[in-house]
C-alpha cells in the first residue's frame, strides 16, 4: 500500500481540481486544470510520470457522468467512481472548497474510507439512459393530461362517465367546444401536447421493446416477465439500472442499496426504527413499488401472464409462483393487523426484490454453465 500514489479529484463541469497522496507523505500536490479530454490526457501522463509506480485515482459520482472514468482507464490510470452519500463527514467543518473536497478524496481514498459505485458500461449506460427517457417522458405526459383536465375543470367541463383517458374519454374530448377563439386555442394546444406525449411514449416503448430482444437482455427479460407486474419496460428499466446482480451477494444486499430497508436509530440499550431509508437507486424502487400493488390480489396465472411465461425456464416459473403465493398473504396479513396500504406496498416491495434477485441470480447461473 505505501508504494501506491492516491489521487483525489473533485470534479465540476469546467474545471477539475486534483490532490495527489505520494507514498509516505501527508502533504498533498495540489493544481486545477480545465475539464477538456486534451487537459486529462495530460494529467494521466503526468501522473504516470511523477509517481513511479502504481497510481489510483479517485472522484464522487455526480453529474459529469463516468466520461472522466473511461478516459483515465483507458490511458492505464486506475480510477474509481465515489459513492456521495457515503463520504464521511465532519460535524464541526463549516468550510467548504473544490481544493479541499479533492484533499478529503485522497485522504480517505487511501484510508480505505470511501465506498465505489458500480461503473456501467457504455452499452448499459446508453440503455440506461434510454429507459430514463421514457421515465421523462412518462412525467411530462402526466403534467400534460394534468393542464388539460384543469383548464376543463375552470370552464365547468369535468368529464364523469367513467375513467379519464380511455376511447370514451378522449370522444368526449372531441366533442368540447368553447365561445371565445382564444378558450379554443388553448385547449387545442393542451390536447396537441397530450397527444405529443402520448406519440413519444409509444416510440420509446417500441424502442425499448426491440432492445429486450437482442442477445444481452432476451433470456433476462424473459425471467422477469414471469413475475406479475413485470412486463418488458419494467424489466428493462430492472436490468438496465441495477446492471450485474451478481455485485449484490445477498437478497439483503440489494433490498438495502435500494433503499427499501428501515432506518435505524439504536443506542443505549434503546432500539428505534423509522422508514425506509430511500437511499440508492429510485427508479427501481418505484418500478418494484408499482408492480407489488398487483400481489393484493390472490395468486392466479391470467392468460396474458401465462402467455408471457410461454418460454420461460421452468425454475424462473416456480420462484415467480413462490412470490404471489407469500406476497399475496403478506398483503392481506399487514392489512389485517391495521397497517397503511402504502406502509404495506413497501413491504411488499421489498420482499419482491428479493424475489427478483434469486431469478436473476438462477439465469446468470444458467447463461454460465450453458
Amino acid at each position: 500500500m505505501t508504494s501506491i500514489t492516491f489521487v483525489g479529484m473533485d470534479v465540476h463541469k469546467a474545471s477539475i481540481n486534483v490532490a495527489v497522496l505520494e507514498p509516505g507523505k501527508n502533504e498533498p500536490t495540489e493544481w486545477k486544470l480545465d475539464n477538456r479530454p486534451t487537459a486529462v490526457a495530460k494529467l494521466a501522463q503526468r501522473l504516470k510520470k511523477d509517481s513511479g509506480g502504481d497510481v489510483v485515482a479517485c472522484y464522487e459520482a455526480g453529474p459529469c457522468g463516468f466520461a472522466l472514468l473511461r478516459q483515465l482507464t483507458s490511458m492505464g490510470v486506475v480510477c474509481k467512481v465515489i459513492a456521495p452519500a457515503l463520504i464521511p463527514k465532519q460535524a464541526g467543518n463549516r468550510v467548504k472548497t473544490d481544493t479541499r473536497d479533492a484533499r478529503k478524496l485522497a485522504s480517505l481514498f487511501r484510508a480505505g474510507l470511501l465506498t465505489e459505485v458500480h461503473p456501467p458500461t457504455d452499452d448499459q449506460e446508453a440503455v440506461r439512459d434510454l429507459c430514463r427517457a421514457r421515465d421523462d417522458a412518462r412525467d411530462d405526459r402526466l403534467r400534460a393530461r394534468h393542464r388539460l383536465a384543469k383548464f376543463l375543470l375552470r370552464h365547468g367541463m369535468a368529464y364523469s362517465e367513467g375513467k379519464a383517458w380511455t376511447h370514451a374519454h378522449r370522444r368526449w374530448l372531441a366533442t368540447l367546444s368553447f365561445e371565445h377563439p382564444a378558450a379554443t386555442a388553448t385547449f387545442d394546444d393542451y390536447l396537441r401536447t397530450v397527444e405529443a406525449a402520448d406519440e413519444r411514449m409509444t416510440t420509446l416503448d417500441e424502442k425499448i421493446a426491440e432492445i429486450a430482444q437482442s442477445d444481452d437482455y432476451r433470456e433476462s427479460v424473459r425471467v422477469l416477465r414471469c413475475f406479475r407486474g413485470i412486463e418488458v419496460t419494467s424489466a428493462m428499466i430492472l436490468l438496465s439500472e441495477l446492471g450485474d446482480i451478481t455485485r449484490f451477494k445477498s437478497p439483503h444486499k440489494l433490498m438495502g442499496y435500494l433503499g427499501l430497508t428501515p432506518s435505524e436509530y439504536s443506542s443505549g440499550g434503546k432500539e428505534k426504527r423509522g422508514g425506509i431509508t430511500k437511499t440508492g437507486n429510485a427508479h427501481v424502487r418505484r418500478v418494484l413499488v408499482e408492480a407489488a400493488w398487483h400481489y393484493r390480489h390472490p395468486p392466479r396465472v391470467s392468460k396474458v401472464l401465462h402467455a408471457r411465461r410461454r418460454d420461460a425456464p421452468g425454475d424462473a416459473i416456480a420462484v415467480a409462483d413462490k412470490c404471489q403465493a407469500r406476497l399475496h398473504r403478506r398483503f392481506r396479513r399487514l392489512e389485517a393487523r391495521g397497517k397503511p396500504s402504502t406502509k404495506v406496498v413497501v413491504a411488499v416491495a421489498r420482499e419482491l426484490s428479493g424475489f427478483v434477485w434469486a431469478a436473476l441470480v438462477g439465469e446468470d447461473k444458467r447463461t454460465a454453465s450453458a
